[in-house]
């Protein structure tokens, strides 16, 4: 019998990208789901990445709790429902953050359900994309997997801007509690931004084999920081009248229905639910990933959504006045309902620190989630410069040039809001819309192939019965949530307030298009012509 370096000698000689035979070394001389070191992860995880035709670069350090903690955080739901607000408030009123929620919890979590079935049925950092060249018709399996894959280096990119401009906004607003005298600039809350987004890289650079252990205490925090808002909040907020927080849908947004409205502010639940796909792009860097990936998945919406419900409940009834919440003096409605709870600034600044805090955790996570997923679509030749992003410096074991190209570009991005708010919030939002269509064509793609009676891949968390059922309910949910990301927040829609949104995704579709065409078409890999052919 081999010893462990002889069989990952035998990878690392044979088994790049699929061009040498190591799984009779891995199946037959090896214990069933052994772990055969720390890069390698088991003998399940070497069997997954030659099928996939894959090479193991990075290092396999984290376990359940871990990644739980990953997803977890980077979501950070109940801090979300609090600073996502706005979107509900117009769009509703207080009944609307509970229901849209509700409603969303339902839809967006049939969705992640889904996905968590296809991360255990191929655990790699391309996620959607390679989900869609592998289970696509065969005709549409190139094309559109490098569309899904453009789509979720768009949406990943701008959520870490969207993440590092929310640390800035909030840092501004504590400032303005507690200094009447400031006068808040465009350029302090990009400036802010841009030492949110340094901080997050440095991390990720310096501290990346510290990740595990960190999201395992920040996911400590995410819980004990629940505790620490919602209690304070029951005891000392005024309360709002049950009728008010249940029923009785207001429509200040001008709308021509409540239900339009509802519809539009559900945008606020989307934003505290998005995400559920970080943890699968870290996928390379789970030990037994395809068994624990999907658990992982599954108990972030468990915990995520209840504690998500509870705040939106919370804040629905400790709100305050709606019309100061609707023009918060604070820029988040939460800091100022912190402070009329409290009635002390000091006791708001703390409350607020909390959810500033997780934020900035959670930006830390979309660092390595956005860098992983550029990583690996560069590796397939999806963007310019794939041979350089795709690098991974040997005694880093990370994506090096990723992540300084994820520094890069959040800066860049940071910067448009020097010259026009409007554009930025763009940005951000053609984020949310890029990982909805990403969400949308990979079920679709697993939903087709149910349809028509083929086999689905060999996985260790399936849906079983209610697979059928899970895909077709999360499906409808994301394309009512697309359809409402591009709605403006309210009316009379102008220049400053359109969402802008459509531009920016038809431009990138646009662009991507093009580059296709002109050289991706030859360049570009589809992850499914590098499966292996002999299992």
């Amino acid at each position: 019998m081999p010893t462990i370096a002889q069989v990952v000698e035998a990878m690392d000689t044979k088994g790049h990208n699929g061009g040498g035979d190591f799984s009779q070394v891995v199946i037959e001389d090896v214990p069933d789901n052994a772990v055969l070191n720390e890069k390698v992860g088991t003998s399940t995880d070497a069997d997954d990445m030659h099928r996939m035709g894959k090479k193991q670069e990075l290092r396999r350090n984290f376990s359940f709790f871990p990644i739980f903690g990953f997803a977890a955080v980077l979501m950070v739901t109940w801090e979300a429902v609090l600073s996502a607000a706005s979107y509900a408030l117009p769009n509703g009123g207080r009944p609307a953050l509970i229901w849209t929620f509700v409603f969303s919890l339902f839809g967006f979590g049939a969705a992640i359900l889904s996905m968590a079935e296809m991360a255990s049925m191929a655990p790699t950092s391309g996620g959607q994309y390679h989900w869609v060249s592998e289970f696509a018709p065969k005709s549409t399996q190139k094309i559109l997997s490098y569309v899904v894959g453009w789509f979720c280096v768009l949406g990943w990119q701008a959520g870490v801007a969207g993440q590092s401009f929310s640390v800035g906004l909030q840092i501004q607003g504590l400032i303005v509690l507690n200094d009447e005298t400031y006068v808040p600039r465009n350029w302090h809350s990009t400036l802010l931004a841009i030492a949110a987004v340094s901080v997050c890289v440095i991390f990720n650079t310096f501290f990346a084999r510290k990740l595990p252990l960190v999201e395992g205490l920040v996911v400590v925090l995410h819980v004990l920081g629940f505790f620490a808002i919602l209690i304070p909040l029951w005891i000392f907020a005024p309360k709002a009248p049950s009728s008010e927080v249940w029923s009785g849908l207001q429509n200040n947004a001008g709308w021509s229905s409540t239900g339009l409205a509802f519809l539009v502010g559900m945008t606020s639940a989307v934003n505290a639910l998005i995400g559920p796909d970080s943890a699968v792009h870290m996928s390379e860097e789970i030990r037994d990933a395809s068994r624990v990936l999907p658990r992982a998945m599954l108990w972030t919406l468990i915990v995520n959504g209840i504690t998500g419900l509870i705040m939106s409940i919370t804040f629905a009834y400790c709100l305050g006045p709606l019309d100061a919440a609707l023009e918060p003096p604070y820029f988040f409605a939460f800091i100022g309902t912190f402070y009329t709870a409290t009635q002390s600034k000091a006791g708001a600044t703390v409350m607020s620190c909390i959810i500033t805090i997780l934020t900035l955790c959670s930006a830390i996570s979309n660092v390595a989630t956005s860098s992983r997923q550029m990583f690996a679509f560069a590796r397939d030749r999806g963007l310019p410069f794939g041979g350089w992003l795709s690098q991974v410096r040997p005694g880093w074991d990370i994506p090096l040039h990723a992540v300084f190209t994820t520094f890069f570009i959040a800066c860049l991005l940071s910067l448009i809001n020097l010259g026009s708010s409007v554009a930025f919030n763009a940005i951000l939002s053609i984020g949310v819309v890029a990982l909805l269509s990403s969400y949308l064509v990979s079920i679709s793609c697993v939903l087709i192939k149910r349809i028509r009676g083929e086999p689905l891949l060999p996985r260790r968390w399936s849906l079983g019965k209610w697979g059928f059922a899970m895909n077709v309910i999360g499906l409808a949910y994301l394309m009512i949530a697309y359809l409402m990301a591009f709605f403006s927040l309210g009316t009379p829609v102008t220049l400053a307030t359109m969402n802008w949104a459509c531009a920016a995704y038809g431009g990138v579709a646009i662009v991507a298009t093009v580059y296709y065409f002109l050289y991706a078409k030859s360049q570009y890999v589809a992850p499914v012509s590098k499966l292996a052919k002999d299992l």
